[in-house]
């Protein structure tokens, strides 16, 4: 059998996308805000439910951004249980990292530790919404408004995601999520920030092209993060797919859900209460004993051909570049530690063959059960 990898980047029919490109060769336009561009952006408006949208070539860049214009300086509490863009947005800024542990349930960070944390230097939260499952939002925006604090969330998993009938981009006072090829959605590189007020959007939309009022006129000191017509194209060929994308995802976690659930030795993060699910990534946690471990069971599948990824292992506090006291500030992480170290997460996405999964799963259960 072939390798099977965790993800596998979704590509749409080729026969829109070109289609669509030569809608671009006939505009002579690459660039600069196209009408792809354009067409892309309100089109995503509407379909995830949010106003103040701003496109731009990737989801680090979409969060340096919101970092810039929303003046977050000082400390920042974060969590360490993410990918390491995170933190390294806040370490370009200037910003210190304060790292608080998470839940289990979840894998989102955990309220009580912000409370712990916040001191007359902290200026921010930077949650993250893991695997796509939504923090505990309402108690992070108490928290916020009661010390007067910004409120960032990184939703690079959770395009698409609602809780309580609300766009989960909608929260806070920005949102950012990215279109990467690995993600559920993807434009080959892509994000966007949505932020609840309307002014930061404007911002947002100057700084992405060198901070220019108009072609004559920069009245603030921008970068070039614009997102290209090509890369456009890619999401609206894939826009129109997203339904049938989120059903065969929703498949393939519900299988894995029949035949791994009742295996002891495993156990899932869940989503809270009101939300929905992409069915972005397929998280598990593998409870060690003398016979198995988490990286028996990584290395076990990947001599079948089985390339699942323990996604998030290390924890960021835990990279040399974080080590230091004037890098970063570390509160214990007994929960984050625990769970980086039991989590594997099984390959999920449109194209997955029935067989391969049915194989992925045959392989975990053996390894699991003897």
């Amino acid at each position: 059998m072939k390798n099977i990898y965790v993800t596998k980047p979704f590509l749409p029919p080729l026969n829109d996308f070109i289609k669509r490109l030569e809608e671009v060769w006939d505009s002579g336009i690459l660039t600069n805000c196209g009408p792809q561009h354009q067409h892309l952006e309100a089109e995503l408006k509407k379909y995830l439910g949010v106003h103040n949208m701003t496109l731009v070539n990737n989801g680090t860049m979409a969060l340096l951004a919101a970092l810039e214009i929303l003046n977050v300086q000082g400390e920042v509490i974060t969590t360490p249980y993410s990918f390491v863009a995170t933190s390294h947005c806040l370490i370009w800024k200037k910003c210190k990292p304060v790292f608080v542990d998470i839940n289990s349930e979840d894998c989102n960070i955990d309220p009580s530790k912000i409370l712990e944390a916040i001191n007359e230097r902290t200026t921010a939260i930077l949650a993250v919404h893991c695997y796509g499952f939504p923090c505990d939002v309402d108690e992070l925006q108490n928290i916020a408004n009661r010390n007067n604090l910004r409120l960032i969330y990184d939703a690079a998993h959770a395009f698409g995601v609602r809780y309580n009938n609300r766009s989960i981009l909608d929260y806070g006072d920005a949102s950012v999520v990215s279109f990467h090829a690995t993600k559920i959605f993807n434009t080959v590189e892509g994000g966007a920030l949505v932020f609840s007020q309307g002014e930061n959007s404007a911002a947002a939309k100057k700084i992405r092209n060198f901070g220019f009022d108009n072609e004559i006129s920069v009245s603030s000191v921008g970068l070039n993060f614009k997102m290209n017509e090509i890369q456009a194209i890619m999401g609206l060929a894939q826009l129109g797919c997203m339904s049938e994308i989120r059903k065969k995802r929703a498949a393939i976690a519900q299988k894995y859900d029949q035949e791994l659930s009742v295996i002891k030795g495993l156990k899932f993060p869940r989503p809270r209460a009101g939300a929905t699910s992409n069915y972005s990534y397929y998280p598990i946690l593998v409870e060690s004993c003398e016979s198995r471990s988490r990286d028996g069971l990584y290395y076990f599948l990947k001599k079948s051909g089985i390339h699942s990824r323990r996604y998030f292992y290390p924890l960021i506090s835990d990279f040399m570049a974080y080590k230091g006291a004037d890098i970063a500030i570390h509160h214990d992480l007994p929960i984050a530690r625990s769970v980086s170290e039991r989590i594997l997460c099984l390959p999920i996405y449109p194209d997955l063959l029935d067989s391969e999964q049915s194989f992925v799963i045959k392989k975990v259960k053996k390894f699991i059960e003897g």
